[in-house]
């Protein structure tokens, strides 16, 4: 039957996760330098300047960094990008806040994967630099949001139903 207002309907929650899916598993295909560079065109698409990827080892775990201007004031934020299948933990979180202690105190962590409950709370621990994070639906979301790599055709249904008492009725 079909869906009643306010309910979601079954064919297109289906459709919603085989292309988040797709999505991933091509992201998870390219190779990790690409993904830094995807992660740092999200960041330009989100209206970040000065985006750059660090692009080498020995950064401690640090991937990039752009500028994020808000109104009158701009900070810098590392990014760190994750390519992972495995939800990534709490220790992950707190070596990358180690990465960026002296140079910043804002991070985004970015994964294809999920994080652990470990994870989220260490993210948004009291007395620590706070660290966002994107797993990998919202990274889908936010690529779908700025059209990087994948592209939304709308789609209109009308549904037309015949009011055969209003007709019989003429």
């Amino acid at each position: 039957s079909a869906p009643q207002e306010g309910e979601a309907d079954p064919a297109s929650e289906t459709s919603e996760s085989n292309w988040k899916e797709e999505l991933l598993e091509a992201l998870l295909a390219v190779e990790p330098a690409a993904f830094e560079r995807l992660c740092q065109r999200l960041l330009r698409e989100a209206n970040f300047i000065k985006t750059q990827v660090t692009g080498r080892s020995g950064d401690g775990g640090i991937d990039g960094l752009g500028t994020y201007r808000l109104s009158l004031v701009s900070f810098q934020v590392y990014f760190q990008a994750k390519r992972w299948r495995n939800s990534v933990g709490s220790k992950e979180v707190r070596d990358f806040r180690g990465a960026m202690s002296g140079r910043g105190e804002k991070g985004l962590l970015i994964t294809t994967a999920t994080f652990t409950a470990d994870a989220k709370a260490e993210a948004s621990r009291d007395g620590a630099p706070p660290v966002d994070l994107v797993d990998g639906s919202a990274l889908c979301d936010l690529l779908l949001e700025y059209e990087i790599g994948v592209k939304a055709h709308r789609r209109q249904v009308i549904d037309v139903e015949i009011d055969r008492a209003a007709i019989a009725a003429l």
